[in-house]
Protein backbone atom coordinates (compact mmCIF):
# COMPACT_ATOMS: atom_id res chain seq x y z
CA UNK A 1 0.00 0.00 0.00
CA UNK A 2 1.25 3.47 -0.85
CA UNK A 3 2.20 5.79 2.00
CA UNK A 4 -0.83 8.03 2.68
CA UNK A 5 -0.36 11.72 1.97
CA UNK A 6 -2.14 14.14 4.28
CA UNK A 7 -0.45 17.25 2.92
CA UNK A 8 -2.80 20.21 3.23
CA UNK A 9 -5.13 18.40 5.63
CA UNK A 10 -5.91 20.06 8.96
CA UNK A 11 -6.13 17.54 11.80
CA UNK A 12 -7.35 18.40 15.30
CA UNK A 13 -6.38 15.90 18.01
CA UNK A 14 -7.62 15.99 21.59
CA UNK A 15 -5.50 14.54 24.37
CA UNK A 16 -2.44 15.06 22.19
CA UNK A 17 0.12 15.87 24.86
CA UNK A 18 1.14 12.30 25.53
CA UNK A 19 0.50 8.65 24.79
CA UNK A 20 -1.75 7.67 21.91
CA UNK A 21 -2.82 11.24 21.08
CA UNK A 22 0.79 12.34 20.81
CA UNK A 23 1.57 9.32 18.61
CA UNK A 24 -1.25 10.34 16.26
CA UNK A 25 0.06 13.92 16.20
CA UNK A 26 3.60 12.89 15.30
CA UNK A 27 2.47 10.37 12.68
CA UNK A 28 0.04 12.71 10.93
CA UNK A 29 2.61 15.52 10.95
CA UNK A 30 5.10 13.10 9.38
CA UNK A 31 2.52 12.48 6.64
CA UNK A 32 2.18 16.20 5.90
CA UNK A 33 -0.89 17.15 7.92
CA UNK A 34 -1.20 20.49 9.63
CA UNK A 35 -1.78 19.32 13.19
CA UNK A 36 -3.60 21.18 15.93
CA UNK A 37 -2.88 19.61 19.31
CA UNK A 38 -5.17 20.02 22.30
CA UNK A 39 -4.85 18.91 25.90
CA UNK A 40 -5.31 20.10 29.46
CA UNK A 41 -1.62 20.02 30.45
CA UNK A 42 0.23 23.01 29.00
CA UNK A 43 3.70 21.58 29.54
CA UNK A 44 2.93 18.23 27.92
CA UNK A 45 1.23 19.70 24.86
CA UNK A 46 3.91 22.36 24.38
CA UNK A 47 6.81 19.93 24.79
CA UNK A 48 5.33 17.51 22.27
CA UNK A 49 4.58 20.29 19.78
CA UNK A 50 8.17 21.49 20.01
CA UNK A 51 9.44 17.95 19.42
CA UNK A 52 7.24 17.66 16.31
CA UNK A 53 8.48 21.05 15.13
CA UNK A 54 12.09 19.92 15.49
CA UNK A 55 11.27 16.72 13.60
CA UNK A 56 9.23 18.14 10.71
CA UNK A 57 10.24 21.79 10.56
CA UNK A 58 6.70 22.92 11.35
CA UNK A 59 5.51 23.30 14.92
CA UNK A 60 1.86 22.37 15.44
CA UNK A 61 -0.59 24.83 16.89
CA UNK A 62 -1.55 24.04 20.49
CA UNK A 63 -4.73 24.71 22.43
CA UNK A 64 -5.03 24.08 26.17
CA UNK A 65 -8.42 23.38 27.72
CA UNK A 66 -10.10 20.81 29.93
CA UNK A 67 -12.68 18.55 28.30
CA UNK A 68 -14.37 18.20 31.68
CA UNK A 69 -15.15 21.94 31.71
CA UNK A 70 -18.11 22.71 29.40
CA UNK A 71 -17.32 26.42 29.39
CA UNK A 72 -13.73 25.92 28.25
CA UNK A 73 -14.82 23.39 25.64
CA UNK A 74 -17.52 25.55 24.08
CA UNK A 75 -15.37 28.68 24.14
CA UNK A 76 -12.46 26.89 22.43
CA UNK A 77 -14.69 25.26 19.82
CA UNK A 78 -16.38 28.59 19.03
CA UNK A 79 -13.01 30.29 18.59
CA UNK A 80 -11.87 27.55 16.22
CA UNK A 81 -15.17 27.65 14.31
CA UNK A 82 -14.94 31.41 13.89
CA UNK A 83 -11.29 31.46 12.85
CA UNK A 84 -10.90 28.34 10.71
CA UNK A 85 -12.56 28.05 7.31
CA UNK A 86 -12.36 24.29 7.41
CA UNK A 87 -11.11 21.27 9.40
CA UNK A 88 -10.50 17.94 7.68
CA UNK A 89 -9.97 15.55 10.58
CA UNK A 90 -11.09 15.52 14.20
CA UNK A 91 -9.58 12.77 16.34
CA UNK A 92 -11.41 12.56 19.66
CA UNK A 93 -8.78 10.87 21.80
CA UNK A 94 -8.90 12.91 25.01
CA UNK A 95 -10.43 11.21 28.04
CA UNK A 96 -9.79 11.03 31.76
CA UNK A 97 -8.54 7.65 32.99
CA UNK A 98 -9.87 6.51 36.35
CA UNK A 99 -9.04 3.05 37.73
CA UNK A 100 -10.39 1.30 40.80
CA UNK A 101 -13.69 0.69 42.57
CA UNK A 102 -16.44 3.27 42.74
CA UNK A 103 -16.28 3.51 46.54
CA UNK A 104 -12.65 4.64 46.19
CA UNK A 105 -13.60 7.81 44.27
CA UNK A 106 -15.18 11.06 45.30
CA UNK A 107 -18.03 12.62 43.34
CA UNK A 108 -15.70 15.03 41.55
CA UNK A 109 -13.54 12.24 40.09
CA UNK A 110 -16.61 10.39 38.85
CA UNK A 111 -18.22 13.48 37.33
CA UNK A 112 -15.09 14.71 35.57
CA UNK A 113 -14.32 11.26 34.17
CA UNK A 114 -17.74 11.00 32.57
CA UNK A 115 -17.88 14.68 31.61
CA UNK A 116 -14.54 14.65 29.79
CA UNK A 117 -15.30 11.46 27.91
CA UNK A 118 -18.90 12.14 26.94
CA UNK A 119 -20.16 15.68 27.52
CA UNK A 120 -16.93 17.48 26.68
CA UNK A 121 -16.22 15.35 23.64
CA UNK A 122 -19.74 15.80 22.30
CA UNK A 123 -19.69 19.56 22.88
CA UNK A 124 -16.32 19.91 21.16
CA UNK A 125 -17.46 17.79 18.23
CA UNK A 126 -20.72 19.72 17.91
CA UNK A 127 -18.77 22.96 17.86
CA UNK A 128 -16.59 21.83 14.95
CA UNK A 129 -19.28 20.37 12.67
CA UNK A 130 -19.43 23.51 10.53
CA UNK A 131 -15.69 23.59 9.62
CA UNK A 132 -15.66 19.79 9.23
CA UNK A 133 -18.52 20.02 6.76
CA UNK A 134 -16.81 22.92 4.99
CA UNK A 135 -13.90 20.59 4.27
CA UNK A 136 -16.11 18.69 1.83
CA UNK A 137 -14.43 15.50 3.08
CA UNK A 138 -14.44 15.69 6.87
CA UNK A 139 -13.62 12.82 9.19
CA UNK A 140 -14.47 12.30 12.85
CA UNK A 141 -12.44 9.47 14.37
CA UNK A 142 -13.40 8.57 17.93
CA UNK A 143 -10.81 6.67 19.94
CA UNK A 144 -12.95 4.76 22.41
CA UNK A 145 -11.75 1.57 24.18
CA UNK A 146 -12.72 -2.06 24.32
CA UNK A 147 -14.34 -0.97 27.60
CA UNK A 148 -17.00 0.64 25.40
CA UNK A 149 -18.05 -2.68 23.86
CA UNK A 150 -20.95 -4.78 25.17
CA UNK A 151 -20.23 -7.69 27.50
CA UNK A 152 -16.56 -6.82 28.06
CA UNK A 153 -15.57 -7.32 31.72
CA UNK A 154 -13.99 -4.62 33.83
CA UNK A 155 -10.23 -4.82 33.62
CA UNK A 156 -9.00 -2.43 36.27
CA UNK A 157 -10.96 0.56 35.03
CA UNK A 158 -13.60 2.23 37.17
CA UNK A 159 -17.31 2.04 36.52
CA UNK A 160 -17.16 5.77 35.68
CA UNK A 161 -14.58 5.17 32.95
CA UNK A 162 -16.54 2.13 31.73
CA UNK A 163 -19.71 4.23 31.57
CA UNK A 164 -17.92 7.06 29.76
CA UNK A 165 -16.68 4.71 27.09
CA UNK A 166 -20.15 3.24 26.56
CA UNK A 167 -21.37 6.82 26.30
CA UNK A 168 -18.80 7.48 23.58
CA UNK A 169 -20.07 4.43 21.70
CA UNK A 170 -23.60 5.81 21.84
CA UNK A 171 -22.34 9.24 20.81
CA UNK A 172 -20.55 7.73 17.81
CA UNK A 173 -23.64 5.87 16.68
CA UNK A 174 -25.77 9.00 17.09
CA UNK A 175 -23.31 11.17 15.15
CA UNK A 176 -23.21 8.64 12.35
CA UNK A 177 -26.99 8.72 12.05
CA UNK A 178 -27.41 12.47 12.35
CA UNK A 179 -24.60 13.28 9.90
CA UNK A 180 -25.63 10.72 7.30
CA UNK A 181 -25.85 12.33 3.87
CA UNK A 182 -23.50 15.16 4.83
CA UNK A 183 -19.81 15.34 3.92
CA UNK A 184 -18.55 14.00 7.27
CA UNK A 185 -17.59 10.39 7.96
CA UNK A 186 -17.76 9.03 11.51
CA UNK A 187 -15.56 6.13 12.59
CA UNK A 188 -14.47 4.57 15.87
CA UNK A 189 -11.47 2.59 17.05
CA UNK A 190 -11.66 0.33 20.08
CA UNK A 191 -8.14 -0.19 21.49
CA UNK A 192 -7.30 -2.60 24.32
CA UNK A 193 -4.61 -2.00 26.94
CA UNK A 194 -1.59 -0.69 25.08
CA UNK A 195 2.17 -0.59 25.27
CA UNK A 196 2.89 3.14 25.20
CA UNK A 197 5.52 3.79 22.54
CA UNK A 198 6.23 6.91 20.51
CA UNK A 199 7.18 7.50 16.87
CA UNK A 200 9.86 9.78 18.32
CA UNK A 201 11.59 6.62 19.60
CA UNK A 202 12.37 4.89 16.30
CA UNK A 203 13.86 1.83 17.95
CA UNK A 204 10.75 1.08 20.01
CA UNK A 205 8.35 2.10 17.23
CA UNK A 206 9.96 -0.19 14.66
CA UNK A 207 10.84 -3.13 16.91
CA UNK A 208 9.28 -6.46 15.94
CA UNK A 209 6.60 -7.64 18.35
CA UNK A 210 6.26 -11.26 19.48
CA UNK A 211 2.95 -13.04 19.02
CA UNK A 212 2.25 -12.75 22.74
CA UNK A 213 2.81 -8.97 22.81
CA UNK A 214 0.17 -6.48 23.81
CA UNK A 215 -0.95 -4.03 21.14
CA UNK A 216 1.02 -0.80 20.90
CA UNK A 217 0.30 2.81 20.05
CA UNK A 218 1.68 2.06 16.58
CA UNK A 219 -1.02 -0.58 15.98
CA UNK A 220 -3.78 1.90 16.81
CA UNK A 221 -2.24 4.79 14.87
CA UNK A 222 -1.83 2.64 11.77
CA UNK A 223 -5.44 1.45 12.05
CA UNK A 224 -6.57 5.06 12.39
CA UNK A 225 -4.53 6.30 9.43
CA UNK A 226 -5.84 3.41 7.34
CA UNK A 227 -9.39 4.41 8.29
CA UNK A 228 -8.82 8.09 7.48
CA UNK A 229 -7.17 7.34 4.13
CA UNK A 230 -9.99 5.22 2.70
CA UNK A 231 -11.74 6.60 -0.40
CA UNK A 232 -14.85 8.55 0.39
CA UNK A 233 -17.28 5.88 -0.78
CA UNK A 234 -16.08 3.71 2.13
CA UNK A 235 -16.59 4.21 5.86
CA UNK A 236 -14.87 1.91 8.33
CA UNK A 237 -17.48 2.44 11.01
CA UNK A 238 -15.89 0.45 13.86
CA UNK A 239 -12.56 -1.29 14.24
CA UNK A 240 -11.93 -3.44 17.31
CA UNK A 241 -8.28 -4.10 18.05
CA UNK A 242 -8.28 -7.39 19.92
CA UNK A 243 -5.80 -7.76 22.78
CA UNK A 244 -5.18 -11.43 22.14
CA UNK A 245 -3.92 -13.49 19.23
CA UNK A 246 -6.86 -15.42 17.80
CA UNK A 247 -9.54 -12.92 18.81
CA UNK A 248 -11.72 -12.93 21.89
CA UNK A 249 -13.74 -9.73 21.78
CA UNK A 250 -17.20 -9.15 20.29
CA UNK A 251 -16.93 -7.38 16.95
Amino acid sequence: MDRPDFTGKIAVITGAGRGLGAAFAVSLADLGAEVIMTGRNTEQVTTMAEAIGDRTGKRPQTLVFDLADPGQVTQTAKKMRDEMPHIDILINNGAQWLPGRMDEHDAYAIVTTISSGVTGTLLFTRGLIKPLEASGAGDILNIISVAGLPNVPLHGESIAFHAAKHGQTGMTEGLRQELRGRSIRVSALYPPDLVDISPLDAQAWNAPRPLSSLATNRDIVEAGIFTLSRPRHVTLASIVIDPEHGGTLPG
